[in-house]
């Protein structure tokens, strides 16, 4: 068996699908606009956006096949062993130079489509805010927090591999579900590297939410607001915390776009979430993607022919990671993506609900337009577009439950 032609084969399918996606991005320009949401753009703004979601997946189906050529050649020469073979035999400063090779790749690569999508497209109409400073400062510290973070993963494969050897499996899978625990608990922490928070002044609004939370049995640590105008127009907000304590964090540009009820309705909503732990519950349903990995994983570390068909004298952990995580786990995505994807949704609507029960149906609806036409949403996704890939429900659907949902509370 030829491992290079089957590996190259994987990347091969894994990009198609993802052009698949692309393609129904595109064709979902075409559909129908739903009664309920067609009053989101006017005439003027749905042709912006329909040139915008136009000039968005264009660019992203020439980086995916820019990519694709850019995997194929390097895979074919050998390229990442070639480069691993500059820093010896020892098997950990083999594992990171493959690592710090495809890191470094990516940046040369990728950083042009970045640059492109960022400072032109996403400047052109009007959502981006970063400088050239900002947007070079990202870059790199992007790139050193996933090159720490892979390496870190490369070498805990490594490690439990050579203690464990064929029984790996179990452990791994175990591991890689603590990490990703671990990831969602600090993440917040993270997101501090590169934004502002400053607290909510006093008004309407922080009585609002605080009243929220504390009907609910929540306690408030605090409300922030974070810096996200200096990189995006976009809005968002979420809660960070663990148990019954929470921090509300609130994009900026939230409070300029939606009126105070608007806002504690998209948190009506949120609270929706944590009354039915749905975070925790989709962590543990990725449990399952943590296991194909592992299994995925040992497979590679103990295929040596793998290795060796792309120049390697014995097992690289570091290139069985980027094998694991770009091609092998990809094509598994068209499966076990729609069956995450699907209970998400659902969820989704239970959330909605939640804030129908405490009052915000409608300004969750007015606020689920606003949100969508700042955020140039798609109106109408194409049917097997949101089964392979809506975590949400398309915005028509969800204000059709909500409006279902508040007539029914109000007979």
């Amino acid at each position: 068996m030829s491992w290079k032609l089957v590996i190259i084969l994987f990347a091969v399918l894994t990009a198609l699908y993802s052009l698949l996606i692309h393609y129904l991005r595109l064709r979902s320009a075409k559909m129908p606009i739903p009664a309920n949401v067609s009053d989101v753009y006017d005439r003027a703004e749905f042709k912006r956006w329909n040139e915008y979601n136009t000039e968005k997946v264009r660019l992203s189906i020439l980086s995916e096949i820019a990519m694709l050529l850019v995997t194929c050649v390097l895979l074919a020469l050998d390229a990442h062993a070639a480069f691993a073979s500059l820093f010896g035999s020892n098997l950990y400063l083999q594992t990171f130079a493959v690592l710090l090779f495809q890191s470094l790749v990516m940046l040369v690569f990728g950083w042009g489509f970045e640059y492109y999508d960022t400072m032109k497209i996403e400047e052109k109409y009007g959502f981006n805010r970063t400088t050239m400073k900002t947007f070079i400062r990202d870059q790199f510290v992007n790139l050193i927090i996933g090159l720490v973070f892979n390496m870190a993963l490369s070498a805990l494969l490594c490690a439990v591999h050579q203690w464990l050897g064929d029984s790996m499996v179990i452990l791994f899978a175990v591991l890689l579900t603590l990490i990703a625990f671990f990831l969602a608990f600090i993440s917040p922490a993270i997101s501090r590297i590169e934004n502002k928070f400053t607290p909510l002044e006093e008004g309407e609004l922080r009585d609002k939410l605080t009243a929220l939370l504390q009907k609910n049995g929540y306690h408030v640590r605090q409300i922030e607001v974070m810096d996200a105008s200096r990189r995006t127009t976009n809005t968002n907000a979420y809660f960070t915390g663990m148990g019954k304590t929470k921090t509300i964090v609130l994009y900026d540009n939230m409070l300029n776009l939606m009126t105070a009820d608007e806002i504690v309705a998209v948190f009506a909503h949120e609270l929706g979430h944590g009354l039915h732990k749905d975070v925790t519950k989709m962590q543990l349903m990725n449990m399952g993607n943590m296991l194909f990995m592992a299994l995925f994983a040992w497979l590679l570390v103990r295929t040596g022919a793998v290795h060796t068909a792309f120049g390697f004298d014995m097992v690289n952990y570091g290139f069985a990671f980027l094998l694991l995580n770009n091609v092998l786990m990809q094509l598994l995505a068209p499966v076990l993506q729609p069956l995450l994807y699907s209970y998400s949704r659902f969820a989704e609507y239970r959330a909605d609900r939640q804030a129908v029960s405490e009052g915000y149906g409608p300004a969750l609806v007015t606020a689920l337009k606003k949100l969508t036409k700042d955020n140039f949403s798609i109106l109408a996704p194409h049917p097997l577009l949101v089964t392979l890939c809506y975590s949400h429900p398309p915005m028509s659907q969800r204000i059709a439950a909500i409006e279902k949902e508040a007539a029914k509370l109000n007979k």
